[in-house]
């Protein structure tokens, strides 16, 4: 059995972040609950570049949300694709940014931070949603465990149909919804449907035991 380290350990805004080493690899936890590790890495590149196939072919230089740093692997991956335009990650947690801009996260994302076409920004992804001006090609939400399993409880919020009206009005017409999950969600495919997306459907990346990671997946109409 790998050794567990703890790392650091912090109170936040919404409860406590804590970055463990098991074995070489690293992983975080939030209130207790496990989010995500660097074992793989699979199913967060497969968000990144199945909103970018969904897109309309020829979209000149488009522009990505990314929201939740995690452990860095769909930014480090949006980052090595040369036909992203413009990468803007956003992530609540300062720890979690600092993990990365100073700490040993940092040998995932880098190269990605160093990159001009990236941003980063410290808030809610459910206010910024919600508030914000800009608008993106695509959203890769990757915030909880999926909307089915949230990590706190604000965040059902974002899955709502409120929720996804205000993704879609981050959208620019065009524009891909791509959602991180640890299970496939039939319900929230037809909240996709019944919030306007068309397009709606499901990749999935096999794990080792249990049901498959998933990215679900909607398009806003032009």
């Amino acid at each position: 059995m790998d050794d567990i380290a703890t790392l650091d350990r912090r109170q936040g805004p919404h409860g406590e972040v804590v970055l463990r080493q098991r074995g070489a690899h690293f992983e975080i936890i939030a209130n207790g609950c496990f989010l995500m590790d660097t074992s793989d890495g699979r199913s967060e590149r497969l968000l990144v570049d199945a909103a970018y196939d969904t897109l309309s072919p020829g979209t000149p230089g488009p522009s990505v949300l990314i929201g939740g740093l995690g452990v860095g692997f769909s930014l480090a991956h949006a980052a090595q694709d040369p036909r992203w335009g413009h990468i803007t990650v956003l992530e609540r947690e300062e720890a979690i940014i600092d993990w990365h801009r100073t700490g040993p996260l940092g040998a995932v994302s880098g190269p990605a931070l160093s990159d001009s076409r990236t941003r980063i920004i410290q808030a809610d992804l459910v206010d910024y949603v919600r508030s914000a001006q800009d608008t993106f090609d695509a959203l890769c939400l990757d915030i909880d465990n999926g909307p089915d399993w949230t990590v706190t409880e604000g965040n059902d919020g974002l899955y709502s149909p409120a929720g996804l009206a205000d993704c879609a009005r981050r959208l620019r017409p065009g524009g891909v919804l791509a959602v991180w999950s640890a299970q496939p969600s039939h319900a929230f495919e037809q909240a996709l449907r019944n919030a306007g997306f068309t397009g709606v459907h499901t990749k999935e990346i096999r794990v080792a035991r249990g049901v498959p990671d998933v990215v679900h997946l909607g398009v806003r109409p032009a």
